[in-house]
């Protein structure tokens, strides 16, 4: 009787052939199904769908740059991943908890089995993950403002890093038979995160690649082919880790066989050559090519004419083309003399030496007519090319406006609010410390102008009147109101408004 019970677990294993990859791929499904159904795992899903929703929408003031938002999508699911990591742990610790281990023995599946089974267990969350980046990517990507191109390396890394999460608290399970290392782990996780500094953290390439995500948050929009982000290296880096970290956890929990073995070999491999050549230094042809378009972009750009106006642009950026012609054909329209026939060339330019973190100036040029438009837009993006654009045609040319302190200043702002829908509202958007009164700085793509009080006082006075009004007296007066030198008094005298007291006197 009793050898017959001693071989009756045994007998159990030994089913049909696929009998037990069946019971796998049952016990996966099962867990699974529990899986989604965890409090902390809805929850975050609930955070993260709110996350997207809510910030999606927002990015890059609503004018999306798609090589910027696939990255846009990595952050999110880090905390799908989280809730994920201790879900799993604590359910392969179930049966130890519970103290239904030793029932198990009667079952066909294995323990290295159930470790493989709840390492699948994770799947569907993942490509539930797959299906938000998916929604937040597609939202942007199908808007009619959208340029650039997306990659799809840069979209893998979301559902790869809840797998890695899951792999990850598999392990842990194995080798750690308390509920504590799980949330112990995350802590450590976060405080090496936040609170160690990554070697080489500035660089662009180097040993930081090796954590499951890689933010580089963009000073500006660069074109895609100058980005050069290592992304389908570190998606195999990713499937790799998350491989090694499941079959390790599957060795621990007693498989053996040599395809195992060799499986492990494979994944390790794998992991080892994408994570080093993820790592390696930034390609002598990308620092090259970053150099000749910020240095010399005339030599990557398309150009159209429209108007009396030539656009230049890099190619992605073509599409927005229409908008800035919109806001330079509103700016002539204002103007007076011969001014509204002026050739200009609008020239997109970037600093794209030190890649997407790199925060430079871009000098004003000394070409007259040509006026600088970046590869943002949107927000406060419109109003500062208008003010560039005013510039130009007042002064001449982005470097002439240089260190203007005196009333062409009122007639610049004017030429680039009043014609905008909320001008007030531009005009605090345009200014560096968001005011609406005293001094400040005005930016614009290029080089920053100067606002006196006096001047601010009166540009707006001059938005509180119809338009039409006071655009009939600029063109009357354009060439007093342009003249070098001319005061913000004698500007105001001649517009129509109060003059102000204070002298102008820039610092």
């Amino acid at each position: 009787m009793s050898a017959v019970l001693e071989r009756t677990p045994v007998a159990a294993r030994t089913g049909p052939p696929g009998a037990s990859w069946a019971a796998v791929l049952a016990l996966a499904l099962f867990e699974a199904r529990r899986l989604l159904l965890r409090i902390p795992v809805l929850a975050a899903f609930a955070l993260y769908v709110t996350w997207i929703v809510w910030r999606t929408p927002l990015l890059e003031n609503g004018y999306p740059v798609l090589q910027d938002a696939d990255r846009a999508t990595q952050s999110g699911p880090l905390l799908i991943g989280l809730a994920v990591l201790v879900c799993v742990n604590q359910a392969v610790l179930r049966s130890r908890r519970r103290d239904t281990e030793r029932h198990f023995a009667v079952l066909v599946l294995r323990p290295w089995q159930r470790t493989a089974a709840h390492a699948l267990s994770a799947a569907p969350s993942a490509l539930l993950v797959a299906v938000c980046v998916g929604a937040q990517y597609g939202w942007s990507a199908l808007r009619p403002d959208a340029v650039g191109s997306g990659s799809p390396a840069e979209l893998l890394v979301g559902p790869l890093t809840v797998l890695l999460a899951a792999a990850f608290g598999v392990l842990l399970a194995r080798l750690f038979a308390s509920v504590l290392a799980a949330p112990l782990t995350i802590v450590l996780l976060l405080f090496l995160s936040f609170g160690v500094a990554v070697p080489d953290a500035s660089e662009e390439r180097g040993v930081r690649w090796l954590l499951p995500v890689v933010s580089e948050n963009a000073q500006q929009a660069i074109p895609s082919q100058l980005i050069d982000r290592p992304a389908a290296w570190h998606a195999l880096y990713l499937l790799g880790l998350v491989l090694t970290l499941t079959l390790l956890a599957v060795l621990a929990s007693g498989g053996r066989g040599r395809l195992l073995l060799g499986t492990v070999a494979g994944a390790l491999a794998l992991t080892l050559t994408s994570g080093i050549t993820q790592t390696a230094t930034l390609p002598d042809a990308t620092t090259a090519a970053r150099a000749r378009a910020t240095d010399a972009p005339q030599k990557e750009q398309t150009c159209v004419r429209r108007g009396g106006t030539t656009y230049c642009a890099f190619p992605e950026w073509m599409p927005r083309v229409g908008t800035w012609a919109s806001v330079v054909d509103h700016v002539r329209s204002l103007t007076g003399g011969t001014v509204r026939e002026r050739p200009l060339l609008v020239r997109q330019r970037v600093y794209a030496t030190g890649g997407l973190t790199a925060d430079g100036a871009i000098d004003p040029s000394a070409t007259p007519g040509q006026v600088t438009v970046g590869t943002g837009w949107g927000g406060p993006r419109v109003p500062e090319f208008s003010a560039a654009v005013a510039s130009v045609l007042v002064a001449g040319s982005e470097r002439a406006t240089v260190g203007v302190c005196d009333g062409r200043m009122v007639t610049t702002m004017w030429l680039a609010l009043s014609w905008q829908p909320d001008p007030v509202k531009s005009l605090r958007a345009v200014r560096l410390d968001d005011s609406v009164t005293g001094s400040a700085i005005v930016l614009t793509p290029t080089n920053p102008l100067q606002m006196t009080a006096g001047q601010t006082y009166v540009v707006r006075q001059l938005l509180g009147k119809p338009r039409e009004s006071v655009a009939a007296k600029v063109k009357a007066h354009w060439a007093e109101l342009t003249a070098p030198n001319v005061t913000s008094a004698q500007a105001a005298e001649l517009l129509g408004v109060k003059a102000p007291k204070e002298a102008d006197k820039c610092d």
